[in-house]
């Protein structure tokens, strides 16, 4: 996609005069210039033109409220004359990863009295004896060069990666957003959940009261063999008792026949 066309979808039905930050990484310049962007953008605080095969700045319009430039891993190895007069008040400048090989590339930065951050790495002047001491020599206004002061302490994140940062949990909030979609039936009434939870509370149910009738039948049945064996008792003592009397009226009998 190149460079006018991405910035036309960038906007968003907005007027160039509402865009206060605008991403074009990884869009197709036109001979290595920067297109599509005009005086209108004049209230555009931030701007990263990563990896869009730049090599040249000169094309840059009028932004005098410019505080943050992403200019990295392009191909620009000079004409950084024009950002002093096109963006006066630049405090972070990335040119990590461009075609810069010696300080008199970017000696013209001395005119941005604001900038507080600059960023070569991954370009060939890093390389030089005393890279960092003559920087800071060069351009007595910044407070970091590739992150860090002079004494070597770490710059906090700066506002143009909180910014990007920003947008990474934009999407994550879309992704939420998306996968709550996902999960809300729309055909599904008002306490379906709770039917199929209740369902399954009286299938438990059901399980353990036939488990209950189980054991009670169980339980009757031995009450039955007991039973049964309490019967079993009162017959044999009701036929001995039966037999003792047949047998006493045998012996009766036989003693009345010797008389």
């Amino acid at each position: 996609m190149d460079m006018k066309k991405r910035i036309h979808l960038e906007l968003r039905n907005r007027t160039p005069s509402d865009v206060k930050e605008l991403v074009l990484d990884n869009c197709r310049s036109n001979e290595g210039k920067i297109e599509g962007l005009t005086d209108e953008f004049e209230e555009l605080e931030f701007l990263s033109t990563i990896n869009v095969g730049l090599t040249s700045v000169a094309n840059l319009p009028k932004l005098n409220k410019l505080k943050k430039l992403e200019l990295s891993d392009n191909r620009i190895s000079g004409g950084l004359e024009v950002l002093s007069e096109k963006c006066p008040n630049l405090t972070h400048l990335n040119l990590s990863g461009n075609k810069i090989k010696d300080l008199s590339t970017i000696e013209p930065l001395k005119k941005l009295e604001s900038l507080k951050s600059l960023d070569l790495f991954n370009c060939e002047v890093t390389n030089l004896n005393d890279y960092r001491d003559n920087v800071f020599k060069l351009l007595p206004q910044l407070t970091y060069l590739d992150g860090y002061d002079k004494d070597d302490k770490e710059a906090p994140d700066s506002d143009a990666e909180a910014y990007v940062e920003g947008l990474d949990d934009d999407d994550d909030d879309d992704d939420d957003d998306e996968v709550d979609e996902e999960d809300y039936d729309e055909d599904a009434a008002p306490g379906d959940d709770d039917d199929e939870d209740g369902e399954e509370d009286e299938d438990e149910d059901g399980e353990e009261g036939e488990e209950g009738e189980e054991e009670d039948d169980v339980s009757g049945e031995e009450e039955e063999e007991l039973n049964d064996g309490e019967v079993d008792d009162d017959e044999d003592e009701e036929e001995e008792e039966e037999r003792g009397q047949k047998r006493k009226r045998e012996l009766d009998e036989e003693g009345e026949e010797d008389d």
